[in-house]
């Protein structure tokens, strides 16, 4: 069972303090660095939208950036607020010369990048930042006009479990607030669409109603063999329903 808890993590995220006050180990990290299917799954969803001078917010240690950083985009800047994960970001592509790493929360560092980005990615983030409108409302003055916000958010608010309340999520998304959400901050709605529709009962029955947690088998099991299943399946039918919420929002160049 792939969880929604972040091949990116930005952790909870808490903002009482700095960034380097916050400190964060990543365990389940270690669990998703079992899965390849399912970030390159999320990848080819982005990949249309991926050009030019990308953010990659809530980075964690790379494990999705590494991904990104196989397209044509020009650069790649990976904020990550943790000062231990960042270390581990900073570490791990200090030789990739498009790739450069922030150690701050994006609401803190909006000023500095005020319409610098064409694209903004939140794989599996934005459900561990509290208030999500003030972090698009400072995505939206970092994008250039005509830029856009790809956001990859667990769905569903029935799903929620207490798993997902020990990872920091604030909450899970559904295509009405997610689409609110993108529209009160500036934003117009290019996609919004579920994904992972077979993976919304084993999510039930494990995390749910046995209150399970997420293993590096349990992680590999579904990626080798759910992952290639309801992917294939989609390219058929679009979900009406599904584990995850894929939302493209972009900032309309009259605005």
């Amino acid at each position: 069972m792939i969880t929604t808890a972040s091949s990116n993590f930005s952790s909870s995220l808490p903002k009482d303090g700095n960034a380097s006050d916050f400190d964060y180990e990543g365990s389940d990290l270690e669990a998703m660095g079992a899965a390849e299917n399912y970030p390159n799954w999320i990848l080819s969803e982005f990949t249309p939208f991926l050009r030019g001078k990308v953010a990659d917010v809530g980075a964690g240690s790379g494990n999705f950036s590494q991904y990104l950083l196989r397209t044509e985009i020009d650069s790649l800047h990976g904020f990550e607020p943790s000062e231990s994960m960042h270390g581990k970001l900073a570490k791990r592509f200090e030789s990739e010369e498009r790739f450069s790493s922030v150690n701050s929360y994006v609401t803190d560092a909006v000023d500095d990048y005020r319409e610098a980005f064409d694209t903004v990615v939140y794989n599996n983030v934005m459900e561990h930042v509290e208030d999500d409108y003030a972090e698009l409302k400072a995505v939206y003055k970092m994008l250039r006009p005509g830029g856009r916000v790809l956001i990859y958010v667990p769905a569903m608010s029935w799903l929620y479990s207490e798993f997902d309340k020990s990872l920091g999520h604030f909450r899970r998304y559904g295509k009405s607030n997610g689409c609110q959400l993108l529209l009160q901050t500036g934003f117009s709605v290019e996609i919004a669409k579920y994904a992972d529709v077979l993976g919304m009962l084993p999510w039930f029955v494990c995390m749910k109603l046995f209150k399970g947690k997420l293993s590096k088998g349990s992680v590999s099991l579904y990626d080798k063999v759910g992952v290639p299943l309801t992917r294939a399946f989609e390219n058929l039918i679009v979900p009406p329903a599904g584990k995850n919420l894929l939302l493209v929002g972009r900032k309309d160049w009259q605005n």
